[in-house]
């Protein structure tokens, strides 16, 4: 089965108004290539819930902090495409550079307050070229439904305050973390980690679902993370850039588990950075 590639908005609202007439539900998963299971796991997801699903592919330069890092980002369309292509998604949208970012344009969508902190205090303008890309997409491909994984958590939350503040017609979906048997969050950049890097990865979810577990019986939280801090570093991280709890509702720091929270890290391995994420339900509420 060949998946069509659209390359222009034209196209893709022209198949996207057919559908309309036919009354069919839309859903989009946004993606900047590199496809593995967890971007799959969203493209399954958009499926069962509606009716036609989009599958978006566009290496976006706004969210990049270094151009290194830009060009070192894979690009496998050819592979990406027979990936989705025995899934059943509808189209792939992987438009031209100007059909996202044309000639002369001045406009950035940044959202405040879930923005703010985390990966937004370590990656300055990340969080806006993530915004502004994904409202681009949200009005070209005009869907119902939008599918985006839990594990990029303060992204998921950029994108439904993007939605509500913009009144943009379109249900944001969070879906779960994809991980390896080993517990790593399914991620493009796991594929730079050297052979010995991989060994030492999974110690970060590891050590981030003990501490989750300690904080939902109420270990005191400073000292907890403290501990965990000690053991990525033992463990053979480079640096943890930060390792915080907060409310999974607002993303406001939060002092101890006493509603349900998320406890973020990023941490650095080699050249590598990882993020990752785990719920912390207090025991009274679980």
């Amino acid at each position: 089965m060949s998946l069509p590639v659209m390359r222009t908005v034209s196209e893709l609202r022209a198949t996207t108004a057919a559908w309309r007439r036919e009354g069919a539900s839309i859903g989009i998963v946004p993606t900047m290539g590199a496809l593995h299971e967890g971007h799959l796991s969203l493209v399954r997801a958009a499926l069962a819930r509606t009716d036609r699903v989009i599958v978006t592919l566009f290496v976006n330069p706004k969210q990049f902090n270094s151009a290194a890092d830009l060009a070192a980002y894979p690009r496998t369309e050819m592979d990406d495409a027979a990936k989705l292509a025995p899934l059943g998604a509808h189209v792939l949208y992987a438009p031209y550079g100007e059909e996202i970012y044309g000639p002369g344009f001045a406009t950035t969508v940044s959202v405040g307050g879930v923005s703010e902190g985390l990966c937004g205090a370590h990656r300055p303008g990340h969080f806006d070229g993530v915004a502004t890309v994904v409202t681009k997409l949200f009005l070209q491909g005009g869907a119902d439904f939008a599918f985006f994984g839990e594990k990029d958590f303060q992204q998921l939350h950029v994108v439904r305050r993007l939605a509500r503040d913009l009144d943009i017609p379109i249900e944001i979906v969070g879906c779960p973390t994809v991980r390896e048997s080993d517990g790593l969050a399914l991620s493009s950049r796991n594929a730079r980690l050297s052979a010995a890097e991989r060994r030492i990865a999974p110690k970060l979810a590891e050590t981030l679902f003990d501490t989750a577990a300690r904080l939902a019986e109420g270990a005191p939280l400073a000292a907890t993370l403290g501990t965990a801090r000690v053991a990525l570093e033992a463990g053979g991280f480079d640096r943890v850039e930060y390792l915080e709890l907060r409310d999974e509702a607002t993303l406001a720091p939060v002092g101890q588990a006493e509603r349900p929270a998320r406890l973020l890290v990023a941490a650095w391995l080699g050249e590598t950075r990882l993020i990752d994420n785990v719920k912390v339900t207090p025991v009274g509420l679980a």
